[in-house]
């Protein structure tokens, strides 16, 4: 087996949960939801902007530091200058000097007492433990190991839904790689280049969940960029060269690529000859292509993934926004002032765009006002928690959602009760509890996407049946902001996605008439590619609309 031996670090989410229940026992019902909020902090763009505070907190710390160790060194810059003017003008001639009592008594103190007290000063260390002490009062409020763990994930899963350039992302520039060069698919307003050290830490995500194909692909950037600064330091990185050509030796040897290992190992044994590891290995990789030899077209795979069947028109559908229905082409896909015949929305109507006919999906235009979207982000926030899905008779958090959710009910505030009668009035639907879910808002993390899924139960045992009044036969999404760049609904069995539209809402059936669920309704949340999406979902259930949705035999209804 391959010797080889990493270090790690690792703060665990863990934490929150026992604050949280011991908490929970006291009553500190304030201090839960903070907890909770920050835990998993990647998950949600709003809990990463709040560590900007957190940062800042850390800067004053840190200028407090070096404001006092710049006042200890320009102290030892005084002494230094003192003691050596007399080398250079007074002792030269020892002798004569030292027939001055005052000069003799001086350098004995000196030697006796006052280098005594520069090298064995306290001062350093009280400035370091000032700064610490500092830091640990923010500690509870900084990412875990598993937020960086997140956020590395997150750039990867963007570099593979929108075809990116890892060459571009380094450098800070969200391009594409054609045959014509590279292409800008998104310019930022503000850009930021990686270091070799962050190139390096997403390389290490990636070994460590042994996904060489990533691990490749981030960690040879990463050499790059520490080759070129080698036998510079920098006090924040954690890797060095040796260690960025140690992982990416390992991870070309995974990949087949034994001969580039070999390479790899003997440029490390030239940095550091002692390391009898490293020896060993280039001794293995020796024996291998002795026994084989190598092969120069290796071709790295990408790793599996749970919707693999359906990853190519995912990843198209979010890169081009798919095969947008033509509306000229087709009557029935159309826009108009819609009231439902509802007398509510008969002076101010809704502007409605039928996007799509199977399955049925239509877009509501500006059905929620600025105010009215900011009051349900500013009341949910304290709320949020890492999503879940459906598994089994249980839920749980998973890598394919990325995001934080929170449930409001229709009494929690004035403009949630709004918004519900609106619904009613536009679908004509029974939205009061128990048959209809609680709104629930949602805020993606980095990356954040919801892969291909339906939203209606496909299973008996779901928990969606816990309430009694049977299947999700509707879904209305409602847009509460817009995103720079990515993010947009797709519709993978139809073939088109949405792109989010600010304050706008998207409606369509889960199920058929005849109570089966419809295919056609697999869709996914794109990942987010620069912005904070929120998003608040409003799910209607079979009961309760017996009237409103009558049932047909017709399985095509």
């Amino acid at each position: 087996m391959q010797d080889r031996t990493h270090r790690s670090t690792r703060t665990h989410c863990g934490v929150c949960i026992l604050s949280f229940k011991t908490l929970l026992v006291l009553g500190f019902i304030s201090l839960i939801l903070a907890q909770q909020t920050l835990c998993e902090m990647y998950t949600s763009v709003v809990n990463v902007q709040q560590a900007i505070a957190v940062e800042k907190e850390l800067l004053k710390y840190l200028n407090s530091y070096i404001e006092d160790e710049t006042l200890r060194l320009n102290d030892l810059k005084r002494f230094y200058g003192k003691v050596s003017n007399l080398h250079a003008n007074v002792f030269q001639g020892a002798g004569t000097a030292m027939a001055n009592p005052l000069f003799a008594y001086t350098l004995i103190k000196r030697l006796q007492s006052e280098w005594l007290n520069v090298v064995y000063s306290n001062e350093a260390n009280e400035n370091t433990q000032a700064f610490k002490s500092g830091y640990e009062k923010e500690e509870s409020r900084l990412p875990k190991f598993e937020d960086l763990q997140g956020a590395a994930k997150g750039l990867m899963r963007l570099q593979d839904v929108y075809a990116l350039s890892v060459k571009g992302l380094v450098n800070g520039l969200f391009q594409r790689d054609t045959a014509g060069g590279a292409v800008d698919i998104y310019r930022a307003v503000n850009s930021i280049t990686l270091s070799g050290d962050d190139c390096f830490l997403i390389g290490k995500v990636a070994y460590e969940m042994e996904d060489y194909y990533h691990s490749v692909l981030w960690l040879e950037p990463a050499a790059s960029l520490f080759r070129r600064a080698y036998r510079t330091w920098n006090t924040e990185d954690e890797g060095s060269l040796e260690d960025v050509l140690d992982h990416l030796a390992f991870s070309h040897f995974k990949t087949g690529n034994v001969s580039y290992a070999l390479s790899l190992s003997r440029e490390i044994l030239h940095l550091d000859p002692s390391n009898k590891r490293v020896t060993r290995n280039i001794e293995k990789y020796e024996k291998i292509l002795a026994a084989s030899p190598a092969n120069s077209d290796v071709l790295i795979q990408r790793p599996n993934t749970t919707y693999l069947q359906t990853r190519n028109t995912y990843e198209w559908l979010c890169q081009t926004l798919g095969s947008q229905p033509r509306h000229y082409e087709n009557p029935r896909l159309h826009c108009d002032f819609h009231t439902n015949s509802n007398p509510a929305l008969v002076l101010k109507p809704m502007r409605r765009e039928v996007v799509s006919l199977q399955p049925y999906v239509v877009l509501y235009h500006s059905f929620i006002s600025d105010h009215e979207a900011k009051t349900i982000k500013e009341f949910s926030a304290p709320g949020l928690q890492r999503s879940v899905v459906a598994s089994g008779v249980k839920q749980s958090t998973v890598e394919y959602r990325i995001s934080k959710s929170a449930w409001l009910k229709d009494t929690a505030h004035p403009v949630v009760q709004k918004l519900d009668q609106r619904i009613a009035a536009l679908t004509g639907l029974n939205v009061h509890p128990p048959y209809a879910e609680y709104l629930q808002v949602v805020n993606y993390g980095i990356g954040g996407h919801y892969e291909p899924h339906f939203d209606h139960a496909t299973s008996e045992s779901s928990p969606l049946y816990k309430l009694n009044t049977g299947n999700r036969v509707a879904t209305f999404m409602i847009y509460l902001n817009s995103v720079e760049a990515g993010g947009s609904t797709a519709f993978i069995s139809a073939n088109f996605s949405v792109p989010v539209v600010k304050n706008a809402a998207l409606f369509w059936w889960n199920l058929h008439r005849n109570g089966k669920g419809n295919g056609d309704t697999l869709h996914a949340g794109c990942p987010v590619l620069v912005g904070d999406k929120w998003v608040a979902n409003k799910w209607v259930h079979e009961f309760g609309q017996e009237f409103q949705r009558r049932c047909s035999p017709n399985p095509d209804d």
